[in-house]
């Protein structure tokens, strides 16, 4: 029994240690290493790797257009094409312009709004992150599978096991992440290149049914004329529903966050990424022009060429209706082919939305002290992201329609981010004219937003529990770690360096203190207080020490302590995030660099204990002495050289 319990605990650690290993690999490199340069590429090869989620929507876009627009499923796409090109494009490659090293709209809308509004703002956002990211996996996956039941060669048994055949895709996705996976951009090339050529004969084969059989036109326009037979009324409704086809908008975002794998020209710097930035540039508008022809052409051969029945769940053009064309017109074999291809792109455009997930706490959430150490890990999160996009499948009961609708939010919600950011960005520069414009971009996405949650409300529920899931474990985890030294370095300017060498001789004594008025005589009424209520002697030199919050919303910073003298007293001032977790860091600082374990004095704090945890929480303040001990004693284990805390009055 003890045997057994033992070899429990022996198979508990090693899987812990699996999960956690490159966590543990990271902290022998440092908690402040600096990122591994990215390797660069021609801009049309990045093009590819954005265009594997961008591209693959193809997929089942066309389908879901015609369930939703009907035979308006054409005009509303142009409606969309329009927006595409004259709305997102003109936005995202501004972002490319103020954000070149792969930021993307949240981290312009974190700079530009900052303090704890822009924290809460940028998780907000991430919660419609994790949505798009989600539901792409688990579209992908649904939409894969939906072209390997529906392929004529596959077994009849396996047409009612969509539900499992999800399952192990996501499963074998999660596996393959778990062993190690990094992005080929070799591989993205060769799927979209082939994928595109397959859906450029597709459509070719489309147009040609529909210039010999005229008759598919006249059908068409019947169906239109029957129910709105005024031209503008027509237009008026496709502008009513084209917000349901926002799926065809995916692929900006990712495009501007792949932005540091762009190789730019031969005298572009990182400081002035010139060539970056148009060739980035380059890579949204190509992509969209190529996205803008495939989304008419797509929307306009299948919605006159498949009857209205089969894109109906249980059809054989749901999810999959450049599919059902290919089968149609180009045969099984040609049809197979095309079905591999598209379960292929597919596949890896869960695997990028994977890759994107796994970048998103990193970037943010552990600078803001809002993620669990084990999150800086690959494979716990692998862990948990597997997790959720099983329960999502299971939810949709893997029904690529009924994903689409949550899917549009999470996109639509960072467009209108973006559109809102770049809006801003003007502002801030007095760009009338370009305020104006992106402010009437900005609304329409507003207006498309706002129709695509009233018309599929199950985007916004998924995009709340995210949200709710992530600031509640953001705040439990910035509570949590708050007692960390959060300093990632700190820097001494040449007078306060002089200041602390005066004072190797003795003991180090430094009075903290509050800057008012900073004339001599605070100084000297503080030393006066300060001496009478420890008991230090008049002979023993003190230094002041004095911290400004700059902004209490962030985490870990670089904390400059400069030396300022007033009359014959010398101060040390710095600002920092938290007072009392720079104050242990310089604490600590000073030890390790004079050799003297230094002393600090406080006078006692007056008030309601909970008043001042949350000002410690939220402004930087608090109970300082009390917090100040605190950090000490878990950055220092052993009491004996851990510097001293004195509070009087």
């Amino acid at each position: 029994m003890t045997k057994s319990i033992v070899s429990t605990k022996r198979l508990g650690n090693q899987l812990i240690h699996w999960l956690l290993e490159e966590d543990r690999r990271r902290e022998k490199e440092g908690p402040y290493r600096k990122e591994e340069p990215h390797r660069q590429h021609p801009w049309w090869q990045v093009m590819c790797l954005t265009g594997v989620d961008y591209f693959s929507t193809l997929g089942y876009q066309p389908g879901i257009a015609a369930l939703a627009a009907g035979a308006l499923s054409p005009i509303a796409t142009l409606v969309l094409v329009l927006l595409t090109l004259f709305g997102a494009l003109p936005i995202y490659r501004r972002i490319a312009a103020e954000s070149p090293y792969g930021e993307g709209s949240i981290a312009m809308l974190e700079r530009l709004l900052p303090w704890w509004q822009g924290k809460l703002l940028v998780l907000c956002l991430l919660g419609f992150v994790a949505t798009d990211f989600i539901i792409t996996i688990t579209l992908s996956a649904a939409d894969a599978t939906a072209h390997i039941i529906e392929n004529p060669l596959t077994p009849i048994w396996l047409h009612n096991q969509t539900i499992a055949i999800t399952l192990i895709l996501v499963a074998l996705l999660g596996a393959v992440f778990l062993r190690g996976f990094r992005e080929a951009i070799g591989i993205a090339v060769v799927l979209v290149a082939a994928y595109l050529l397959l859906n450029f004969i597709v459509v070719g084969v489309g147009v040609y049914q529909i210039l010999t059989h005229t008759e598919a036109i006249a059908n068409w326009q019947t169906a239109i004329f029957a129910r709105h037979s005024n031209p503008l009324l027509l237009i008026g409704i496709s502008l009513l529903i084209f917000p349901k086809l926002a799926l065809g908008l995916s692929g900006f975002e990712t495009g501007v966050t792949v932005m540091p794998l762009v190789k730019g020209s031969s005298n572009s710097t990182s400081q002035h990424p010139k060539g970056r930035i148009r060739n980035t540039r380059k890579l949204l508008t190509t992509a969209a022009l190529i996205m803008s022809f495939f989304l008419l052409t797509t929307s306009f051969i299948t919605t006159l060429l498949i009857p209205t029945a089969e894109f109906a769940s249980g059809g054989k053009a749901n999810g999959r209706a450049l599919a059902y064309l290919a089968h149609l017109y180009l045969g099984d074999g040609f049809g197979t082919i095309y079905d591999l291809s598209t379960i292929s792109i597919l596949w890896f455009a869960g695997a990028s939305a994977m890759a994107g997930l796994l970048n998103i706490v990193p970037r943010y959430l552990p600078r803001y002290g809002m993620a669990p150490n084990w999150a800086r890990a690959t494979r716990p999160l692998v862990l948990v992201y597997t997790a959720i996009a099983f329960v999502v499948t299971v939810i949709f009961k893997a029904n690529v329609e009924a994903q689409g609708g949550a899917y549009a939010t999470g996109v639509l919600v960072l467009i209108t981010s973006a559109a809102f950011a770049v809006t801003l960005s003007a502002h801030r520069h007095r760009q009338k004219r370009t305020r104006f414009v992106f402010g009437l971009i900005a609304l329409l996405f507003v207006y498309t937003t706002i129709v695509n949650i009233i018309e599929r409300p199950e985007g916004i529920r998924i995009a709340g529990f995210f949200i709710g899931a992530i600031i509640f474990t953001s705040l439990v985890s910035r509570v949590w770690r708050s007692t960390e030294l959060r300093a990632e370095r700190i820097e001494v300017d040449e007078l306060a360096s002089q200041f602390l060498a005066e004072d190797t001789q003795g003991t180090i004594r430094l009075i903290a203190n509050r800057l008012n008025t900073g004339d001599v005589l605070e100084y000297f009424l503080k030393e006066k207080e300060v001496r009478e209520d420890n008991h230090i002697p008049a002979n023993n030199p003190i230094l002041f020490l004095e911290i400004h919050v700059s902004d209490a919303s962030e985490f870990a910073d670089v904390i400059k302590v400069k030396g300022v003298q007033v009359g014959d007293y010398r101060i040390l001032r710095a600002e920092s995030a938290a007072v009392p977790n720079a104050i242990a860091a310089l604490l600590l600082y000073i030890r390790d660099q004079t050799g003297k374990i230094p002393h600090a004095y406080f006078g006692w704090a007056e008030g309601n204990p909970i008043q001042y945890l949350l000002r410690f929480i939220l402004f930087g303040e608090g109970d300082i002495a009390v917090v100040t001990r605190e950090v000490l004693r878990r950055a220092e284990k052993n009491p004996h050289i851990r510097p001293g805390i004195h509070v009087g009055g």
